[in-house]
């Protein structure tokens, strides 16, 4: 077997079905190999963050990896943001990079870079082959490496490597069952037995139905206050289950929310900081004063500390009102209660709305059961890509895209991905012309004039954009509203129909973030 026959070989008997491919000349052999292999399916996008943000997406719904192949250094830099936001999801993901043949690197071609040192800000294992009979080990070890340790691995590729012969394809080894400390649980057990002040923060697996029925039952029996993390990257939520507030993204209500507690439990999540650096405050939020404990990263932690303090099961919420449909012009809150009113079961919202959808989580904590993806590393341009790879993992689950107008231009090419693979991908844009979230960063970063703030919002005016034309040269239908009214009938017609569909939803700002 020559090296990318082993390469797809293993994958597909792995069960990766998909591979998001923006590929070039090194990688070819590649390419031509997974032509013949219909158990793993090439996704092709038209720009490599596409590719990643796509991977990502498929494997937080998944839970499993796909793979994505990118050409060269240049390439992986394309696709860098959305590796990042993997890598701060926990997304397991096996990142194929092409290089040049291994005797070419000697004559520093144009294209040549140092890739290992790119791949591994984003990536929990990195590794380059070096000879076609390495080439099954390597990849076996890549997605081992992609499922324990929950990120992205990434495997150079030297193109010699995969057109020569003699490679054979290497066992995969077991996955071990995910563990925890059952003393540590047990001590927080006592903790919050005997303890007042406490509050149990929870993020990532915990984010499921099971881990926030354990929260609750936690909750109720001890007295102890619940609260999730900013941007889980997955987050199982409505049909009754319990929804948590989430920590607030400005430094000073964060502080406040988490000021006071004598005890701090984190569960699937590590304890916060700030986004960014502010003068004269802190980039730590929990208070010095609290006492902090880790469960670390395994939802059973959860599950088991729930059984300690409180058996049995607790039922779910009953049904519960929904908004009703607001009317007159279009505003994001307007945007969130025709969300909140019309969100079919077992939808999956991937959430890059920035400031205008902070109305969105509260208006469809009663819908029908549901998935939300948020952005979890901050790099924007995360959304649409995402929604393009949970309609491959949940085909028979609607996606609809919440994206702001400013992150949407990062990767439009998604659409054109979209149209060709006919995704059930509903697209929201909330257009308010303004790189809105910016606003409320001038005001935090120090004191400025009236002038000067005036001056600053011209930089941040992005007026003139038409998503609806945009769309419609990718191949999808769009329109364009402004009131209530029109924006609930467009998104039944896009609910209803097959397929991918934009709305551009014409909205006033609203206050910062």
């Amino acid at each position: 077997m020559n090296g990318a026959q082993v390469v797809m070989e293993t994958l597909g008997a792995a069960g990766v079905g998909f591979c998001f491919t923006n590929p070039g000349t090194s990688e070819m052999h590649l390419v031509a190999e997974m032509a013949t292999r219909p158990s793993i399916r090439n996704v092709l996008c038209l720009f490599e963050g596409v590719a990643t943000g796509a991977a990502d997406g498929y494997g937080r719904m998944a839970g499993k990896p796909a793979a994505t192949l990118l050409h060269l250094g240049p390439g992986l830099g394309n696709g860098l943001a959305n590796l990042h936001n993997a890598r701060r999801a926990a997304t397991p993901l096996v990142n194929l990079v092409g290089d040049h043949a291994t005797y070419h690197k000697a004559f520093d071609p144009p294209l040549d870079s140092d890739i290992e040192s790119m791949a591994g800000t984003v990536s929990t294992w990195v590794r380059r082959t070096t000879s076609v009979e390495h080439v099954g080990s390597d990849i076996a070890e890549a997605l081992v490496a992609a499922r324990t340790g929950r990120g992205v691995a990434t495997l150079i590729l030297p193109s010699d490597v995969c057109w020569s012969a003699g490679g054979s394809v290497a066992p995969i080894p077991a996955i071990p069952p995910d563990g925890f400390d059952a003393d540590e649980v047990e001590r927080v057990a006592k903790v919050l037995r005997n303890e007042e002040g406490c509050l149990l923060f929870v993020g990532g697996a915990v984010m499921r139905r099971d881990g926030l029925r354990a929260a609750r039952r936690i909750a109720r029996a001890t007295g102890t206050r619940l609260l999730a993390e900013k941007s889980p990257a997955r987050h199982e939520r409505g049909g009754g289950i319990p929804d948590l507030v989430r920590l607030p993204y400005p430094v000073d209500e964060a502080l406040g929310t988490l000021r006071g507690y004598r005890h701090i439990v984190f569960a699937g999540a590590r304890p916060p900081v700030a986004f960014f650096a502010y003068p004269g405050k802190p980039s730590e939020l929990v208070s010095p004063e609290t006492e902090v404990h880790e469960l670390g990263q395994s939802a059973a932690a959860l599950e088991y500390l729930a059984e300690l303090i409180a058996a049995g099961e607790l039922p779910d919420d009953g049904p519960r009102a929904r908004p009703g449909m607001p009317t007159g012009g279009l505003t994001a809150e307007a945007v969130a209660a025709v969300t909140g009113a019309l969100l079919p079961e077992g939808a999956v919202l991937v959430d890059e709305s920035m400031t205008s959808g902070q109305h969105l989580p509260a208006a469809t904590a009663d819908a029908p059961w549901h998935d939300w993806l948020s952005l979890t590393g901050g790099s924007i341009g995360m959304g649409t890509p995402a929604a393009t790879g949970a309609a491959l993992a949940c085909p028979d689950r609607p996606v609809i895209c919440f994206v702001a107008d400013g992150s949407a231009m990062y990767t439009p090419q998604s659409w054109w991905t979209q149209a060709r693979e006919s995704l059930n991908v509903t697209t929201v844009i909330l257009n308010n012309s303004s790189y809105a979230i910016l606003a409320g960063e001038l005001g935090r970063v120090g004191t400025f004039t009236d002038a000067d703030l005036d001056r600053a919002r011209e930089f941040i005016d992005i007026s003139g954009l038409d998503f609806v034309s945009l769309a419609a040269g990718m191949g999808i239908p769009g329109a364009r509203v402004d009131t209530a009214e029109g924006f609930a009938g467009k998104f039944r017609e896009a609910l209803a129909e097959p397929g991918p569909h934009l709305i551009e939803a014409v909205i006033p700002p609203v206050a910062a973030l």
